[in-house]
């Protein structure tokens, strides 16, 4: 796979590039040399608010901040070794709603995308008035927690006096490139994950729906990932440190960011992102949908995906370390390859934040089965590793159901940093997955859609594959078994943890 220009930005060929990310527990950013070498990588810590049960906030000054210092840094760094910055790549969590007035004033945090379940009334409500089956037909997706477009609702419904002076839209990336460059703008992709708002036959807002859903909201005008977005101002370059003039990409959102980085863009792929939640990214030849998945935009022209997305994954397992107050993973995963296949009888459900796919329920929640008295850490911690390898199982499931037809998959994320994530993951599924030589995930895929504004980025030059997990046939037939009991587990618990969501909801 090769990422195109397409427009063609001034700058030398030999110039380092920089990518950001702005993700849910962390923004990263890269500084990456004209070769695809990794020159930096840097890290600014955050935590999104939390306001109420089900609710995911964040502030766009953090987006910002984030950004400013990240930029400093990276460039900074390339002044030591001698290059100049080209280009700037941006992604991030998506999709998010951030409203502000015509002079870009933010009314409020950010709406993230569906850890954040507050719009199930909006939703019942907007299937109710368009029908499930027409918004799955124009749309690409049914509505679900993941949609922008039931929080621009509940805001709408819920907060009327802020939302009477909204007049734009902005997602993370789309903040950034404004900050930066002045333009208003959003890539295709980002907007085919704002339904019922987009039309992906059409590939443009879908205006009968986007009039009664988003009133009063100017719609951006749509780019593709890697176009050029416009140039770093002045008033930019002195926050930021970044050289005025220089090209920014359009971006994307962080899970399509992650693919590009890894080249899992190709027709039959299957990209699996191992981070704070899961994400999976089937690349199909023409448009499927699924009531249980989300059919978009690619984030390259004329491509288009499948795509499925846990509430959870890594957030349990860094709920685990806290709450067993270690100092970081490594000694957790020690101990979960101690404990084995099965976790010594413990099976959990994963739905610590509610469950986006396929379950599409924002009402459910973790499980633990089996606990006995004689039960480890690293019980614990290996059941919570199986058990998002079951629900990536899940949505392979159903990926294959809706038409799919998965060749290769690649993996990408921090995750994917020691061995027994990607190997659990591959046992459970019975895959193979492909380790890139270069995993930071996101902030690389936005410096390679960077790098392409200057030239062909061929992935494989710049991220040839380091490693192949293979899965363990006696492994695999063993978690046949414990995905018949997972699958069987939600269905036996879900009153009981439906009542008890409601509970938590008073």
């Amino acid at each position: 796979m090769r990422v195109m220009p397409r427009k063609p930005a001034a700058g030398p060929a030999s110039g380092a590039v920089i990518g950001v990310d702005i993700g849910t527990s962390s923004s990263k950013g890269v500084l990456v040399g004209a070769e695809g070498a990794l020159l930096r990588s840097a890290v600014r810590e955050h935590a999104p608010d939390r306001p109420g049960p089900g609710r995911f906030e964040m502030s766009a000054d953090v987006w910002w901040r984030d950004f400013t210092e990240l930029a400093r840094e990276l460039t900074a760094a390339a002044a030591e070794r001698g290059v100049s910055v080209a280009a700037v790549g941006v992604s991030g969590m998506g999709p998010c709603v951030l409203l502000t007035d015509e002079h870009d004033t933010p009314l409020r945090p950010a709406i993230l995308y569906g850890v954040d379940t507050r719009s199930v009334s909006q939703i019942e409500r907007l299937d109710e008035r368009f029908g499930t089956a027409e918004i799955i037909d124009r749309c690409g997706s049914a509505l679900s927690t993941q949609a922008a477009g039931p929080k621009i609702a509940w805001l709408a419904e819920r907060e009327p006096a802020t939302y009477a002076r909204a007049r734009r839209l902005y997602m993370p990336s789309s903040w950034l490139v404004r900050r930066l460059t002045g333009a208003y703008v959003l890539d295709h992709h980002s907007a085919s994950q704002c339904t019922p708002l987009y039309d992906t036959t059409a590939l443009d807002w879908y205006a009968p729906w986007a009039a009664e859903v988003a009133p009063g909201i100017d719609l951006p005008p749509l780019r593709w990932s890697g176009e050029a977005a416009g140039e770093v101002t002045a008033q930019a370059a002195a926050q930021t440190g970044l050289p005025a003039g220089i090209p920014v990409i359009t971006g994307t959102v962080d899970a399509w960011a992650e693919a590009l980085s890894v080249g899992a863009q190709g027709t039959g792929d299957l990209m699996l992102m191992y981070g704070t939640t899961m994400f999976l990214i089937h690349t199909v030849p023409r448009p499927l949908t699924s009531p249980s998945l989300w059919g978009t935009v690619g984030a390259l022209p004329g491509t288009r995906n499948l795509a499925g997305g846990m509430a959870t994954s890594g957030a349990v397992t860094t709920w685990l370390r806290d709450l067993f107050a270690a100092g970081d993973h490594a000694e957790l995963v020690r101990l979960a390859g101690e404990s084995g296949v099965g976790a010594n009888g413990l099976l959990m459900l994963p739905y610590f934040a509610g469950e986006r796919t396929p379950l599409m329920d924002p009402d459910a929640r973790g499980v633990v089965a089996g606990l006995t008295l004689s039960h480890t850490r690293g019980d614990l911690y290996r059941a919570a590793l199986e058990a998002t390898a079951f629900g990536v199982r899940h949505n392979i499931g159903v990926i294959d159901g809706a038409g799919g037809d998965i060749r290769r998959v690649v993996a990408v994320g921090g995750g994917t940093r020691g061995a027994l994530w990607t190997q659990i993951v591959s046992d459970v599924t019975g895959l193979e997955q492909e380790v890139r030589t270069v995993s930071v995930g996101a902030a690389y895929g936005g410096a390679l859609l960077a790098a392409g504004l200057l030239g062909e980025a061929p992935v494989d030059a710049w991220n040839p594959v380091r490693e192949v997990v293979a899965p363990r046939p006696e492994h695999t037939r063993r978690y046949d078994e414990l995905y018949r009991l997972y699958r069987a587990l939600y269905a036996d618990t879900s009153a009981t943890v439906h009542a008890l969501a409601a509970m938590q909801s008073r």
